[in-house]
């Protein structure tokens, strides 16, 4: 029954859903009757999740093509109109972001992609323009800012960022701890099922925060003093925001020595030296991540040592996207 427990951890229920700009689809949406179809979201990332497609402007009721519409005035409560003629649609796409974003609860997402520089759905340094016509990029989109400020942990992310391998790997890392997360709170509520999903989270946690990774251990070590559901909650809090953290070359090193020790004396002294050489590759930039993680898997498995191989961190997201190749 423990493994049977572990085992959902490691691989919770499908689907994993995540929003998405419907322009980066390939829809032809966007105000010029064009799209910005993104090959890596449509033919990679979709194959493993789930897309839920979203274009405010459409929804709302503009049409394609259409006039181009900006953000203008105070950033922080800024309106949106449109270029040419200055028609006001702040109330409309307020109101519309109110209800879909409602509505996006039952689809229980695990992520979102926003069209970057949209004054609709970018995330950040969306361009605002003063009431004098001075452009500063210190805006939110309106729907994109509705959606974070409903889902507040929920991984979000602009698709120009995902370009960039190391926040592509830690975007979809977070979608898919986001999904475990959610799992678990879907399962029977035990303080039992928080701490295994702790422990099966450990060094993930360790690649980005210790700081986080020492809170939520004395979290869980505490667990009797919570209601199961209180101590899931407050979980996933401290869970998401440490997975917000950058995960650096140093920290992946300071994991894979972890590792090694419950391993390191049943090598001989040529496996030893064969993977101490490996990682300090790795740490010098000369091999990928995937390179030591696939030694460490090796001897993991060959040993039989069933609480490394129980780590979401030797497989934080499907193999297939082959992400640790490239960071």
């Amino acid at each position: 029954m423990r493994g049977t427990r572990k085992e959902s951890i490691l691989k919770p229920r499908p689907p994993v859903r995540v929003g998405i700009s419907r322009c980066l689809l390939g829809d032809a949406v966007r105000y010029d009757g064009g799209h910005k179809r993104n090959s890596f979201l449509v033919d990679v990332l979709g194959t493993v999740v789930d897309w839920v497609p979203v274009c405010p402007e459409v929804e709302a009721g503009m049409t394609t093509p259409r006039e181009a519409i900006c953000l203008v005035g105070d950033a922080r409560k800024p309106h949106l109109v449109t270029v040419k003629n200055g028609q006001d649609l702040t109330t409309i796409m307020s109101s519309f972001s109110t209800r879909r974003v409602a509505e996006l609860e039952a689809n229980d997402l695990s992520g979102y992609v926003f069209k970057k520089d949209s004054p609709s759905c970018g995330m950040e340094r969306v361009r605002v323009l003063s009431h004098q016509g001075m452009p500063a990029r210190n805006g939110i989109g309106i729907f994109a800012q509705a959606f974070m400020e409903q889902f507040p942990l929920i991984p979000v992310e602009e698709e120009g960022r995902l370009c960039d391998p190391v926040l592509r790997d830690n975007f979809i890392e977070r979608v898919f701890s986001y999904h475990r997360w959610r799992s678990l709170m879907s399962g029977p509520v035990s303080r039992s099922a928080v701490v295994e999903f702790h422990t099966a989270h450990k060094y993930a946690l360790l690649a980005h925060s210790r700081d986080h990774y020492q809170k939520l251990g004395r979290l869980t070590a505490q667990a009797d003093r919570y209601r199961p559901k209180d101590l899931i909650e407050r979980y996933g809090r401290i869970f998401m925001e440490a997975l917000k953290v950058k995960a650096t070359v140093r920290k992946h090193v300071n994991v894979l020595h972890h590792l090694v020790g419950f391993f390191k004396f049943r090598l001989n002294p040529d496996e030893r030296a064969e993977l101490e050489d490996v990682i300090e590759d790795y740490h010098q930039g000369i091999v990928p991540l995937v390179v030591p993680l696939t030694l460490i898997k090796h001897y993991v498995q060959s040993f039989e040592i069933t609480y490394i191989q129980n780590q979401v961190y030797l497989h934080p997201h499907p193999k297939e996207l082959m992400l640790r190749n490239r960071v």
